[in-house]
Order: structure tokens, then sequence, then C-alpha cells
């Protein structure tokens, strides 16, 4: 179905067609730029292992909400249980920076309760500022992050996604055309979603 994407075939690879990376790239920033100037969040999405780093990182310089260790399921579906297991991390985090897990038990039960931070912290940290749902995903793979995809598509939730020559952009609203294994490639469509971003919070500001 990536086809139409294709430039050529080298050595086995697909080569995409840069034109048509651009061309993808001309419809998907500008509904970034417009979903959060409408107050939305956006929420990246990269669970793969070596591209998790720089998602966070991404995520983090635009002050949005990520996915990067697990895509738990029911994540925005079963929204009841995401919300309280937010909760509950927010809570103990509040009682453990004002020493109330201190005053309360010992060494070894406080610990426990960090080890529960840390757990929640790995599961839900990325997502603790997102009260209630994103206006749209940005997912780097869609094979990897098929979960999130499906999802979004159950929640009307519209998903801007790298679709690498393997994948079937008929799934997503605004595929990008693009190398999915590649970290500079990778990066470089990062850095274009952040600016997209802060351009939303420009206009949202000037409202």
């Amino acid at each position: 179905k990536m086809a139409p994407y294709i430039h050529s075939k080298r050595q086995d690879s697909h080569i995409i067609d840069l034109a048509k990376t651009v061309e993808a790239l001309d419809k998907a920033l500008p509904f970034i730029t417009k979903t959060v100037a409408s107050g939305k969040k956006v929420l990246f999405v990269g669970t793969k292992k070596q591209a998790k780093d720089i998602v966070k990182a991404a995520a983090e310089s635009a002050g949005q909400p990520f996915v990067v260790n697990r895509w738990i399921g029911g994540m925005l579906t079963n929204v009841t249980t995401t919300n309280a297991q937010i909760k509950k991390l927010r809570d103990l985090e509040r009682r453990m920076d004002n020493g109330d897990l201190e005053k309360r038990y010992n060494k070894l039960e406080v610990q426990r309760y960090q080890e529960e931070i840390d757990s929640l912290n790995f599961k839900y940290g990325g997502i603790k500022e997102l009260n209630g749902k994103p206006g749209a995903l940005i997912v780097l793979d869609m094979l990897v992050d098929k979960n999130a995809i499906a999802e979004a598509e159950n929640l009307g939730i519209p998903v801007v996604a790298i679709a690498d020559t393997n994948a079937d952009p008929s799934k997503v609203e605004y595929p990008i055309p693009g190398n999915d294994d590649a970290i500079k490639g990778l990066q470089l469509l990062l850095d274009y979603f952040v600016a997209a971003v802060n351009e939303g919070k420009t206009k949202k500001e000037e409202k």
C-alpha cells in the first residue's frame, strides 16, 4: 500500500520519494499547529528501543505528553483506570516529597513506596499532565505502536504517523512516508513536529 510513496528500490531496500514526504508534512504540520492552538495536547508515541530517548526529549521540549516505555492496553480507551493510576502516582509523589511517608512508615516500607512510584512513572509518567483526551497522536513506528493507533482510531483521535515501506498508510489520517529506523531522519521529523507544536502555542497565546 506504500507503493505510491516509493521512489525506487536499491539492494532490496525501498527508497522513499522525499518529495512525497515533504508533501505529507505540508498537510500534517499545519494540523499539529491548529490542534495545539485550539488548546489541545499532542501525544508523542515511540516505544521502539532505539527511538524512545529522542521521542521523550522532543515531547518534553515541546511540553507535550509522551509514551516511550510501553503502551498499556486501554491507556486512552479505559480512561477511568488510567486516571486512577495517575492520581495514585501523584498522591504517592506528593506524600514522598512532603515527608509524610517517612513519618508514617519504616525504611523498608518507604522503599517499597518508592519502587511503586518508579513503576507507575515508568508506565504513566509521560502522560501525567495529559488531563483527558489528546487532540492528536504523533506515532513514530506504525507497526510497533499499532495498539496506540487502534485506540486513537476507536476514539476518533487523528494520528500523524511515520509510515515506512512496510506500513499501511490508510490506517492513519496523516501518514508521513519515512524510514522509521533511521535515527537521523526521525530526529529531523521530530524537530519539525516540535516546531509545529511551538507555533501552535504561540498562536494560542496571541488569541
